[in-house]
């Protein structure tokens, strides 16, 4: 039976009444609990109140802000009436909400903090933006134009209240719910439409394959303007879940340990950084602890594939697992609140022997591949299967095939309605009811898939070869010196990169060769320097073909991130952006 997402809150809410449904850290740390019925009492006053404000069905309706309670509450209220939730990266520019204010006839907008209600102020009089909804309760003195949280729920009379329950009487199941604009490394940004049945489907093929109880705790980590983590909230609403919102993704570890969440979406750099602290401490090790940890890691290792297939281990390599997790995994799980039963992850490739590693400390990372267009998820890690080196089994009810140039071609009822009002883009990747990804991926096995590289991203050389700048880039950065890594090679003579080195493992070079005093500008441009990374570069290409071996680089004393533009809010280097930042050096390289 098709239904409506609203539809789903109602009848939970009445479930599970006075169940905690949300959770947050408040101010001076205190946290907040808030049940169904208060959560959704909270629902009908915002659709209530968006009705004062002029919004009807199929308003588009913007939310920018960071993870909390009124994100989800804001976009529950939206869609009760019909309307359409349009999110915003936090870090969004001023630019690219104009673009997306414009494209969408956006007249309603809540922000989340003073710089994001600041933004939106300055677009008042250039965009079709009229009302900007502050969500703190009690904010610092605002302009008049602005409402805060508290004043806005207060704002709608019982005329208001019986329009919206009209508003959603007339809903139905196919209506568009979101236009998800996505962030992308390159390009114009594309608005995906997704409708109630895309979500709701998605929900009930998660159920096929996951395991998700009422008393789970879920940390939302990721932003909720990103498909993902707004898929899986949405679906731990409808599972009956608890869900703890994290505004600030900085203190993840920390409030983990607090919160000993059981499930958190996370992607693959969380778990590349985390490892990377791992090896950090284990440096800092006396040999002993050193030697008690490597037999652990090598016996989880032996374990996890195992289990990873169902086959019945060894007696002698049980014994070792369980002494092994007295002495090691579960120090680790205590890093992770202690309680962790598994982390979806996707969004970019992982390391396979990174998620190896996390699978031998018995830290279920269920791996996995999809796409804004798809409602996420395509394919995942199954409970009882899977195969490190896949982005996991194709999820129950969806059709996946290889295409030319090995693209994977998706179709089901999880599959998009089309970007808005972008009827050629969608043309060129809706086709026959089989969405085509931009994505190169291959079968292992059966039914699992992994993804090898984004076709767009292929790059050829002016002697017309090509290189898979993913392929180099995780090959490279899975170098402890080497953090970051951007490769160039379209239309070049060779291929050259910018790199980020590790500057905590260059300050112990640095100590131990007598460079100590020395800037870390000018530490990137000493001469061992140089010769240190050149020659771990050497070391990584052996097994590379001559065309698509590094054969210069820079490197960078700034890091990639959001704040300066260089990433997408998902961790992903925007190319585009930070080949334009490094243009004179990029083109040093190839004088």
């Amino acid at each position: 039976m098709k239904q409506h997402i609203l539809e789903i809150i109602r009848q939970n809410t009445e479930r599970f009444g006075e169940k905690a449904v949300f959770q947050e850290f408040i101010s001076e740390g205190k946290l907040e609990q808030w049940s169904w019925n208060k959560m959704y009492s909270m629902v009908q006053k915002a659709s209530a109140a968006l009705i004062r404000k002029d919004a009807a069905p199929k308003s588009n309706i913007g939310i920018f802000s960071q993870n909390r309670h009124q994100w989800l509450i804001s976009d529950l209220a939206i869609m009760q009436i019909g309307a359409r939730t349009v999110p915003f990266y936090s870090t969004a520019t001023a630019a690219q909400l104009e673009y997306i204010i414009g494209e969408t006839g956006m007249e309603i907008i809540f922000c989340g903090d003073q710089a994001q209600t600041q933004i939106a102020l300055s677009l008042l009089k250039k965009t079709s933006l009229k009302t900007i909804i502050f969500l703190e309760e009690n904010p610092p003195e605002l302009p008049e134009k602005i409402i805060c949280w508290k004043d806005f729920l207060e704002m709608p009379d019982d005329a208001d209240f019986q329009k919206a329950e009209n508003y959603f009487q007339g809903t139905k199941a196919d209506d568009l719910a979101t236009i998800i604009y996505t962030s992308g490394t390159t390009g114009e940004p594309k608005g995906v439409m997704l409708d109630h049945n895309n979500f709701i489907d998605c929900f009930r093929m998660h159920d096929q394959r996951l395991t998700v109880q009422q008393d789970d705790l879920s940390m939302a980590f990721l932003p909720l303007s990103h498909v993902f983590e707004r898929a899986w909230s949405l679906y731990m609403l409808y599972s009956g879940a608890v869900i703890h919102f994290l505004p600030n993704p900085r203190a993840v570890i920390d409030e983990m340990k607090k919160v000993q969440p059981t499930l958190m979406c996370a992607v693959p750099r969380f778990f590349e950084k985390t490892l990377e602290g791992v090896h950090k401490e284990y440096d800092t090790w006396p040999a002993f602890k050193q030697k008690v940890f490597d037999f652990a890691v090598r016996t989880g290792k032996k374990m996890a594939h195992y289990r990873a297939k169902q086959n019945s281990a060894p007696l002698g390599l049980r014994m070792k697992e369980a002494l092994s997790n007295k002495l090691v995994y579960k120090n680790i799980a205590a890093v992770f609140g202690g309680k962790i039963k598994y982390m979806p992850c996707a969004g970019a490739a992982i390391n396979p022997d990174d998620l190896l590693f996390f699978h031998a400390v018995r830290l279920f990372v269920n791996y996995g591949y999809g796409a804004t267009e798809t409602t996420a998820t395509v394919s995942c890690f199954r409970e009882d299967e899977y195969d490190f080196n896949s982005c996991g089994s194709v999820m129950p009810g969806l059709e996946v095939k290889i295409g030319e140039n090995d693209e994977i071609l998706i179709k089901g009822p999880m599959v998009f309605r089309g970007y808005y009002k972008k009827e050629e883009e969608t043309t060129r990747v809706l086709r026959d009811g089989w969405f085509y990804s931009g994505d190169e991926g291959k079968f292992v096995g059966k039914d699992k898939i992994m993804m090898t590289d984004r076709i767009k991203d292929l790059m050829k050389t002016s002697v017309g070869k090509y290189i898979s700048p993913q392929k180099l880039e995780m090959l490279l950065g899975s170098d402890p010196y080497i953090e970051q890594v951007l490769v160039i090679a379209d239309r070049r003579k060779y291929a050259s990169a910018l790199i980020v080195p590790s500057f905590e493992k260059l300050k112990v070079f640095a100590e131990s060769t007598g460079l100590i005093g020395n800037t870390l500008k000018e530490l990137i441009e000493h001469q061992s320097v140089r010769e240190l990374i050149a020659s771990r570069i050497d070391a990584l290409q052996t097994d590379l073909m001559p065309h698509e071996q590094i054969k210069r680089f820079e490197l960078l004393c700034e890091a990639f991130s959001i704040e300066k533009g260089s990433m997408t809010n998902t961790l992903k280097i925007k190319r585009k952006p930070v080949m334009e930042m490094y243009r004179d050096r990029i083109e040093a390289m190839y004088k």
